[in-house]
């Protein structure tokens, strides 16, 4: 099982998740954004087009020569390469919702190109990977050629819609007398990320053009549980209308989304006040605990080395026994 992340704040904050600056027209006047709707039918044509008419070294991870490192690279159908797959032959897709407009939706292409052996990447994790980031023209617009750790939760939406497609890499990383780490049968794949799940009109820096459409490429190595606000509860079961996103859950409707509220109902208590956190310690050969009502499992986590499982519970008090928990409900 992931192991639990509590308390960690995000890690890395550069030009991939930076927050993005108003763009402003010569007179100095905020451009108006474009229709979301009719963006997205342009998100898509573009797209398809880039799709149809690429592939990517698809022979390369069918017969990976030594040393190869298990990097994406997209070319053009061209040339010596005309007789190769096309993309669009080889990718999925999904109907992902827009997060401004949810009248809008969108065909989010994804690129698996190997699964990985290990626990699936959940929407609020805090994923340790390795990416590239391009744009359609196959411009590099940042990367991390080395172990990288995000939350999830804080970059932007077509990548995260797209790495919960993927799971993490098989076992224990092996750290190597140099310090280098390994990872086993990790998670390779791409997503063509449309403008409205990118940076729509806001993107950042000189490179990154209004509506551009976006490439990631990725290896994914390992998976954390988020807890953003520290309040005990892991951001997965703040989803409370279990859609898989975090935005939308605002139990006080202060504005503030519950995976980031530390009083989620407003009613003067933390969160973390209002529930007790367990933690058992299971050996080979015990009994697992027997929970308490309103006690639930919110991670595990085994040591390979010696067997002992750690597992971690949250009881979610109701002192009126209405039926919502006191950390929802401003009565208790």
């Amino acid at each position: 099982m992931k192991k639990a992340f509590f308390g960690i704040p995000l890690l890395v904050v550069f030009f991939l998740i930076v927050s993005a600056c108003k763009n402003d027209d010569d007179d100095g006047n905020v451009t108006p954004p474009r229709d979301r709707g009719e963006e997205s039918l342009v998100a898509q044509t573009d797209i398809e087009s880039f799709l149809e008419t690429h592939f990517y070294n698809y022979e390369e991870f069918e017969n990976p020569p030594t040393g190869f490192d298990y990097v994406i690279r997209f070319d053009s159908l061209v040339g010596d390469n005309a007789n190769k797959i096309p993309l669009i032959e080889q990718v999925e897709f999904k109907t992902v919702k827009d997060r401004v407009d949810t009248d809008v939706s969108y065909k989010l292409y994804y690129l698996n190109v190997r699964q990985g052996g290990g626990e699936k990447v959940e929407f609020s994790d805090i994923v340790t990977l390795e990416f590239e980031g391009r744009k359609l023209d196959l411009t590099l617009f940042d990367s991390a050629n080395a172990p990288i750790r995000f939350d999830l939760t804080a970059i932007l939406n077509g990548l995260q819609d797209g790495l919960t497609e993927f799971n993490t890499a098989e076992g224990e990383p092996i750290i190597n007398s140099d310090g280098t780490v390994e990872f086993e049968n990790f998670g390779v794949g791409a997503v063509f990320v449309p403008s409205g799940l990118g940076y729509f009109n806001n993107p950042p820096g000189n490179i990154i053009a209004l509506y551009d459409q976006l490439i990631f490429s990725f290896k994914v190595y390992e998976a954390q549980f988020g807890d953003q606000d520290q309040d005990g509860i892991p951001t997965p079961f703040e989803d409370l209308n279990n859609n898989g996103w975090e935005e939308d859950d605002d139990t006080d409707n202060d504005g503030v989304p519950n995976f980031s509220d530390t009083d989620d109902e407003n009613d003067g208590r933390l969160t973390k006040n209002e529930i007790t956190v367990n933690t058992y310690a299971v050996n080979p050969g015990d009994e697992e605990p027997v929970l308490i009502t309103n006690e639930v499992e919110v991670n595990r986590e085994t040591n390979t080395a010696t067997g002992q499982i750690i597992i971690t519970t949250v009881v979610f008090h109701d002192q009126d026994g209405d039926g919502t928990p006191d950390y929802l409900d401003p009565d208790n």
